[in-house]
């Protein structure tokens, strides 16, 4: 339980981070440099004092990598502006889970006992009831069948992705070669890097060639702490305690209790960009919070 909530607050300052560079860099740069730091700091570690590119799941590590940082994080940036932030992280977390829980069972037969279920569906429905938009407070289109299978591929994409994951997190321990989380997120980094390197060359190609004017210089002196709190709190630590959950718990409890994400962005966003949360956001917020101690008590 502790390394999921960890995830989760990490997770969630990456998440504020990500949009202070975004803001300074532009979401191709952002996303390159916040990856290839996170990279570069794992692989540190990993070749010195972890499993490096050894264990008998690199394959899986990989392709769980490919899915979860390639095809999902895609996705998502093509569904944001059919969908709108909120409904964005409404779909993707609230869908990620259960997708996540039954492609384990169907697959592994990991089965998630009824108190589970029920701290599970509790959190889900506290995350809709914060996150959904009222009526006449969505600037974006009506929902399009584009738009709902954008969402449903990242949702499916992190769903799988996890899964994927933990089975090479079993795969290792069967073999008597468990490997850390750090050296996990290495592993599963490395397809990441080189989705994003293609997506960010793509970008680029695709503005100089519209583009009249010369590019103007970055501002790296304002976006550089935000890039580096971004790199090392998501796809580094983050993602770390993320596989450190999946050693000691099915994926469907470690991505409902991960899917509190959002909420804990509110007060993140509250003290550092002014965003005032609403009495909704506040009341979903408690109620996902008692799915979680419901869980907590119920091991």
């Amino acid at each position: 339980m502790v390394p999921a909530l960890l995830a989760t607050f990490l997770f969630a300052t990456s998440s504020v981070a990500a949009r202070r560079s975004i803001h300074h860099l532009g979401p191709a740069n952002a996303s390159l440099f916040r990856i290839l730091l996170a990279a570069t700091v794992l692989g540190l570690y990993a070749h010195i004092w972890g499993a490096g590119l050894s264990g008998p799941a690199l394959p899986w590590f990989v392709v769980s990598g490919l899915i979860g940082f390639g095809i999902c994080d895609t996705a998502l940036f093509l569904a944001l502006p059919l969908l709108g932030a909120q409904l964005a992280s409404l779909m993707v977390q609230c869908l990620a889970a259960p997708i996540a829980a039954l492609t384990e069972w169907a697959w592994l037969g990991t089965r998630i006992d009824g108190d589970k279920l029920v701290g599970g569906a509790v959190i889900l429905a506290g995350v809709a009831l914060a996150l959904l938009p009222r009526r006449g407070t969505n600037p974006h289109p009506p929902l399009t069948p584009r738009a709902i299978v954008l969402g449903v591929i990242a949702a499916a994409g992190q769903g799988v992705g996890a899964v994927l994951s933990r089975h090479g997190q079993l795969l290792s321990r069967d073999a008597g070669v468990p490997i850390d989380g750090l050296s996990v997120a290495y592993q599963r980094i490395l397809a990441g890097v080189a989705f994003t390197f293609v997506w960010w060359s793509w970008q680029r190609a695709r503005t100089r060639s519209a583009a009249t004017n010369p590019s103007p210089a970055l501002p790296w002196a304002r976006a550089w702490p935000w890039v580096v709190v971004n790199g090392l709190s998501g796809p580094c630590l983050g993602v770390a305690c993320y596989q450190w959950a999946f050693q000691t718990h099915p994926t469907g409890v470690v991505m409902s209790i991960t899917a509190l994400t959002p909420l804990v962005v509110i007060p993140l966003a509250w003290g550092i960009e002014g965003v005032k949360p609403t009495i909704r956001g506040v009341v979903g917020g408690a109620l996902a919070v008692f799915g979680v101690i419901w869980m907590a008590l119920h091991p």
